[in-house]
């Protein structure tokens, strides 16, 4: 279904095109209806007319562009505005237009990775995602169309050289990267159900290899591909830090992988590559649901929680947008909680 772009899209100048000299900014909305088609955006205008979505982007996004300076330069507030006939315009703080971002653990449109892509995409990245494999590529398939996401590639990061074969598409296909998502976890059910005490060995390696090491994996094949810099974002749970009842061998799994993503960000840090992990509160998303008693949980945070009630996967991604962006340029190494206050509470 068609959904309408916010009212924020829309500048004074679009007034003016529409024949509204003067018009403050608001007058603008006459005359103009956006829409998301899936692929992009498009401008629908009253007399029946529509620019294509390329068109429709550029036009609504031009007036707030200004020219990039350099970083060791001094600039006063007034080289961050625009002036348009006379009407000063700020520039988007989250504008991920040309940046290129790869999206890995999309299981469906409900995922957290699905939440982080739309805000993406809605930020105007340029994206790629992966899908586990054949069966699960029909779960993704409909989140890659509706986005408009450019291309996708299978990543099982315990089959040999298939992250290995990922990162070589990237090199080929786009010269570069800006930003990646690490989104999987797995630990297999007896050892996840069971306590943390009796986890096998084998378990607690397959757990801590899908769900850890293949975020080190995967910062080490992105840092040749970031020459100028970027932001590698993996994600966790509170149950890290303190004892989540069902939570079991997950919470000393998240544990290793928010100190990896220090490490990361330390290692790193010298050729401006940033790392984060995001701590969302809990989400009914399809890997949840192999947590027992899952939404008991979902209750009991839904109660706790201050705002009363809990995140949705597009906080996550609003988040996740922001953390990419060149707005968050002199933030690295956190973890950083987006659970309405959750973790305000023991």
């Amino acid at each position: 279904m068609q959904k309408p772009l916010s009212k924020r899209c829309f500048t004074a100048s679009h007034a003016r095109r529409n024949g509204k000299k003067g018009a403050k900014p608001l007058d603008a909305f006459k005359g103009f209806r956006a829409i998301a088609d899936g692929r992009g955006f498009a401008v629908h205008l009253d007399n029946g007319a529509m620019q294509s979505a390329t068109e429709a982007r550029e036009a609504l996004a031009e007036p707030y562009r200004r020219e990039t300076h350099d970083r060791n330069s001094t600039h006063d507030r007034n080289s961050q505005r625009q002036s348009v006939g006379g009407v000063c315009l700020m520039t988007p703080l989250v504008d991920l237009k040309g940046k290129r971002g790869l999206v890995i653990g999309i299981a469906n449109e409900h995922s957290i990775a699905a939440g982080c892509a739309e805000a993406f995409a809605r930020c105007g990245a340029r994206l790629a995602a992966t899908y586990l494999n054949d069966k699960a590529k029909d779960w993704v398939q409909p989140v890659v169309d509706q986005l408009g996401i450019e291309w996708t590639a299978p990543c099982d990061v315990r089959i040999p050289g298939e992250l290995e074969a990922l990162f070589a598409q990237v090199q080929e296909r786009w010269g570069g990267l800006d930003f990646l998502l690490h989104s999987i976890a797995f630990a297999p059910k007896e050892d996840l159900h069971g306590r943390v005490v009796d986890s096998s060995a084998q378990g607690f390696s397959i757990a801590m290899d899908v769900s850890c090491h293949s975020f080190l994996r995967m910062a080490k094949l992105a840092e040749p591909l970031m020459a100028t810099g970027g932001c590698l974002l993996c994600v966790t749970f509170y149950g890290s830090e303190r004892v989540v009842e069902h939570y079991n061998l997950m919470g000393p799994v998240k544990a290793a992988l928010e100190s990896a993503t220090r490490y990361v960000a330390a290692e790193l840090g010298a050729k401006a590559i940033r790392a984060h992990a995001i701590s969302p509160g809990p989400i009914a998303t399809r890997a949840a649901s192999g947590i027992d008693r899952f939404d008991e949980l979902l209750d009991r945070a839904a109660a706790q929680v201050p705002a009363g009630k809990l995140v949705d996967v597009s906080d996550v991604g609003a988040l996740a947008a922001f953390l990419v962006s060149d707005a968050a340029k002199g933030i690295t190494g956190t973890v950083i909680p987006v659970d309405n206050g959750q973790h305000l509470f023991a």
